[in-house]
């Protein structure tokens, strides 16, 4: 389905990442993770208690959407405000959305006081996302087109000059490319296209949406 107007792009990560601090004796373990919807962080921050289901807290807090228009955030136990919404604020303030953080404590025994929880959950929190390979997502219309193998390669390298992404490849009696470029530069992809084909190749459009923009 093509995607209702909203930002041109939005950064998330690439893949889930660990970080481990101790503090007066406490451990705070943070799992931090990509996700695409309310189920599935709700099944990482399920993963991440079962795996460690002697731990006092599982704290969590999650962003999603590329408006980060979800935003949830849970103290699990600890004192109101001291754990949760920390974590929530550093994951806006590292710009990231369809992401979610998982903070587990272990008590070591020594109280921190409300303003010690505070910043020990989002160091945790701080401690994952510098560990974590951000990606890009931006929104693209995409097409397909059909053409002789003389024309393929050469229109695949125009893709990659031109910072378009080819989302996929096939080669048959032809080569069928999908790719998706910015909606301003639609004019551009076409023309591009009748100058390589001499007026030959008729690119089909697909739907609007945030593709993967850097790896």
């Amino acid at each position: 389905m093509p995607v209702a107007p909203g930002p041109q792009q939005y950064t998330t990560i690439a893949a889930a990442v660990d970080a481990e601090l101790e503090i007066k004796r406490s451990r705070f373990l943070c799992h931090l993770a990509p996700a695409g919807s309310e189920d599935e962080a709700r099944a990482v921050i399920a993963a991440v208690a079962q795996a460690h289901p002697k731990a006092r807290h599982h704290c969590t807090a999650f962003v999603l959407g590329p408006d980060a228009a979800t935003q949830r955030s849970n103290d699990d136990g600890e004192p109101s405000g001291t754990a949760g919404r920390p974590m929530l604020e550093v994951l806006l303030g590292e710009g990231l959305t369809d992401v979610v953080a998982v903070v587990t404590r272990y008590f070591g025994g020594v109280l921190l006081g409300a303003g010690g929880l505070v910043r020990a959950y989002g160091a945790a929190v701080s401690a994952a996302a510098a560990e974590a390979r951000r990606v890009r997502y931006a929104l693209r219309q995409e097409f397909t087109v059909e053409l002789d193998y003389r024309w393929g390669p050469a229109f695949e390298a125009e893709c990659h000059a031109a910072g378009w992404t080819v989302v996929e490849t096939e080669y048959g009696e032809r080569v069928t490319v999908r790719f998706a470029v910015p909606p301003e530069q639609e004019k551009r992809a076409r023309e591009r296209l009748a100058d390589l084909s001499s007026g030959a190749a008729r690119p089909v459009a697909g739907e609007t949406r945030y593709v993967r923009v850097t790896s």
